[in-house]
C-alpha cells in the first residue's frame, strides 16, 4: 500500500512539474507581450469563417507561423514574410498555428492572395488556380443555381473546372471563410520581433 501511494506521489509530481513548464510558465511569460497597434480584431463573418477553416481541418495542412530566419531562411525566400511573434496571435482564441505543412503557411494569406475571386475559384476546385495543388476541392461551400439571383455572387470557374451546366455561387460559409482568410494580413510592423531581427521592424 505505501509503495503505491509513493508511486501515485511520484507521478503526480512529475505531471505538476510538466504542467508548470509547459503550460503556466510560457503562459506566464507571453500574457504581457504587447499587441501590434495595427493588429485588429476579427469581425462577426471573420470569426464565423474561422469556425469553418476549423470544422473543415484546414489547420491539420496549414501553418500560421513563419519561422525566425535564425532558425530557417526558407520561410521568409517563399514569400511568407516576417517571423510571427506572440502578440500576432492576441485575438486567437484558440490559437490555429499548426504544426503540418503539407500546404503554403497561411499567417499572411490575405496580403499575397486579397482578391476574393481566387480565394472562391481555389475554394471550388483548387486545379483550377494552381495545377499541382493536392487540396480536396470544397464544392459544398458553393450552390450550382441555372439563374443567379441579383443578391448572389457569382465566381466564374474556368473551364474545364467548373460545372457542365449551372452558374456557381456562393455560400454565406464560403464568404466568410474567404473573410477569415483575407483576415490573415500581419504585415504591419512590430516592436517585438525574435533576437535575430531586433535590427529591423519589418523583419527583412
Amino acid at each position: 500500500m505505501t509503495r503505491t501511494i509513493a508511486i501515485m506521489a511520484g507521478a503526480a509530481l512529475i505531471l505538476l512539474f510538466a504542467t508548470l513548464m509547459l503550460v503556466v510558465m510560457p503562459y506566464t511569460q507571453m500574457a504581457g507581450a504587447p499587441v501590434p497597434d495595427e493588429l485588429e480584431a476579427y469581425s462577426e463573418a471573420e470569426l464565423r469563417g474561422r469556425e469553418i477553416y476549423i470544422s473543415q481541418g484546414c489547420v491539420y495542412c496549414h501553418s500560421q507561423q513563419p519561422r525566425d530566419p535564425g532558425f530557417s531562411n526558407a520561410d521568409q525566400q517563399r514569400g511568407w514574410g516576417r517571423a510571427s511573434v506572440p502578440g500576432d496571435y492576441a485575438y486567437d482564441q484558440p490559437h490555429l498555428m499548426g504544426t503540418m505543412r503539407t500546404g503554403p503557411d497561411l499567417f499572411n494569406i490575405g496580403a499575397r492572395q486579397p482578391s476574393e475571386t481566387w480565394h472562391y475559384i481555389h475554394l471550388y476546385n483548387p486545379r483550377a488556380v494552381v495545377e499541382d495543388s493536392i487540396m480536396p476541392a470544397y464544392r459544398y461551400l458553393f450552390r450550382v443555381v441555372r439563374e443567379p439571383l441579383p443578391s448572389d455572387t457569382v465566381v466564374n470557374i474556368p473551364d474545364p473546372y467548373g460545372p457542365e451546366h449551372g452558374t456557381v455561387v456562393t455560400t454565406r460559409e464560403a464568404k466568410d471563410l474567404v473573410a477569415y482568410l483575407k483576415a490573415l494580413d500581419h504585415t504591419y510592423p512590430v516592436e517585438t520581433l525574435p533576437h535575430k531581427q531586433k535590427g529591423d521592424a519589418n523583419g527583412r
